[in-house]
């Protein structure tokens, strides 16, 4: 029954993400929000809702462990497996942006993860807030840079766009996506992670090696899911991006809001297990710039994928 109760807790937690991104993109709709903030904001932070609220579930719970490790898991996932499995399907192209911003502000909120646990082997009120202004610099950031994108666009193409309305969510469904996302979030994360613990009494494991593995796979299987559609539709440049704005907002803002709330401890969470993470980020920017020569390729993806299953049969 606990691994039932946990695929609940999972979907629960998946239809409440997608609930709360739908019924906000409608708010900001209404409110004629431009499209491309609600991208950066929105849906981006929609997108780590599974990560969040497991996180937070975990930290309010007292296992600073399990909110770390699902965000150290998650990241070494989406990095090594995520985009290996893409890459074997199809040679991953990287773009001016994520070589020039996509990928060294991936590693910068890796090396502060590693610079933070390294001091205390912890992560406490101070340095959470430091994430998360982090997070907020980064955001007002992006949004200049496609400000100013947009604005080259529209002085190169002065033809007019005739788009068509888009049809608007009803007002009266609006609060009921709202609220019944958030409850499912709830609900779902606080099953979640007392099924996972469960799970890791059974297996005579940590609970931190249950986060990096099952917990960290399972809150991570939207952006596989995403990332796989995006690449068999042709579209690389958005799998790549989903992924690396995933690994950014897992730092900066889960484990900076997470930590600002209650201090978070590593436990049976290793400095080996960051030091994946770390280097999975490094040797993308080198496969980036050297290897790969601006590309991800088939070899390199089945690479990356070796490398994760090593790496999950040594923590196992």
């Amino acid at each position: 029954m606990v691994y039932v109760t946990l695929v609940l807790a999972f979907v629960l937690i998946i239809v409440g993400a997608m609930w709360l991104t739908d019924g906000s993109v409608a708010v900001a709709e209404r409110f004629k929000v431009p499209e491309f903030i609600v991208g950066l904001t929105i849906v981006a932070v929609g997108t780590s809702m599974p990560e969040f609220t497991v996180s937070l579930m975990s930290a309010l719970a007292g296992k600073g462990d399990m909110a770390i490790g699902n965000v150290v898991g998650s990241n070494t996932f989406n990095t090594l497996l995520i985009l290996g499995v893409c890459a074997v399907c199809s040679p991953l192209v990287f773009t001016k942006s994520n070589i020039r911003r996509d990928i060294p502000i991936c590693i910068a909120a890796t090396v502060a993860l590693l610079g933070v646990t390294l001091l205390n082997q912890d992560i406490n009120r101070l340095e959470g807030i430091l994430l998360l202004l982090g997070y907020v610099a980064m955001i007002l950031f992006m949004i200049r840079a496609e400000k100013r994108a947009m604005l080259m666009a529209e002085m190169m193409n002065n033809e007019p766009e005739n788009e068509e309305p888009k049809k608007l969510m009803p007002m009266w469904r609006v609060p009921i996506w709202i609220l019944g996302g958030l409850a499912g979030l709830i609900y779902g994360g606080e099953l979640f992670v007392s099924s996972a613990s469960d799970i890791a009494r059974s297996w005579g494991v940590s609970e931190a090696v249950i986060a990096i593995t099952l917990v960290a796979g399972g809150t991570s299987m939207p952006e596989l899911a995403s990332s796989l559609v995006s690449v068999l539709k042709g579209n690389t440049s958005l799998a790549l991006g989903n992924v690396l704005g995933s690994n950014i907002a897992n730092i900066l803002l889960i484990l900076g809001a997470c930590s600002t709330v209650t201090p978070l401890t590593m436990g049976g969470v290793t400095m080996n297990d960051i030091y994946i993470a770390v280097a999975s980020t490094f040797v993308l920017m080198l496969s980036a710039l050297v290897i790969g020569r601006d590309k991800l390729t088939r070899v390199e993806g089945l690479i990356f994928v070796a490398c994760y299953v090593g790496y999950i049969y040594t923590l196992l």
